[in-house]
């Protein structure tokens, strides 16, 4: 069976592959769906963020990464995967995927969706967070996986000086 592990991942943090690599434990298939992200300004685009969360999950042989527009079940019933896999930090997330399960389930009722508890230690993180520390030199190093790293600090770097000549 496949599973769809859906998100914006801009960037893809340590708590979004430790939800990948325990659905890629659980189904024979996992599709990372990079979702587009035009409503929250993203920093990098959606092709790099797929090709950043495929260098991530490398070597998760059952993993693969694709983009998507429109919306998630019409594209999970495209690809054939009967299981949404959603992450949740806090309670404020489960109000919010509470509601999304309810209306994908009223699109595509043979779609299921899937919540993981996020381990402990990544439940306060966020793609931001990571934003916000970068802009900021913070330590990445416990927040994003090793390739993500310099294009975060690059993309801060950018936007830092940007920010500069508005000013």
């Amino acid at each position: 069976m496949t599973a769809l592990v859906p998100g914006t991942f801009d960037p893809l943090t340590l708590g979004h592959f430790d939800v990948i690599r325990r659905a890629a434990a659980l189904f024979d298939e996992v599709l990372v769906a990079v979702a587009p992200s035009s409503s929250k300004g993203p920093w990098f685009s959606q092709p790099e963020r797929a090709e950043l969360a495929a260098e991530a999950c490398r070597d998760l042989p059952n993993v693969r990464v694709d983009t998507f527009q429109g919306l998630l079940v019409q594209y999970a019933e495209q690809q054939g995967c009967r299981v949404i896999v959603k992450g949740l930090r806090a309670v404020s997330d489960f109000e919010f995927e509470l509601q999304m399960a309810h209306a994908n389930r009223l699109q595509a009722p043979r779609i299921e969706t899937l919540f993981v508890m996020a381990d402990g230690q990544h439940s306060f993180l966020s793609s931001s967070i990571v934003r916000e520390l970068a802009r900021f030199g913070g330590d990445l190093s416990l927040l994003v996986p090793p390739n993500i790293i310099e294009p975060v600090r690059r993309r801060a770097a950018e936007r830092n000086r940007e920010a500069r000549h508005i000013y």
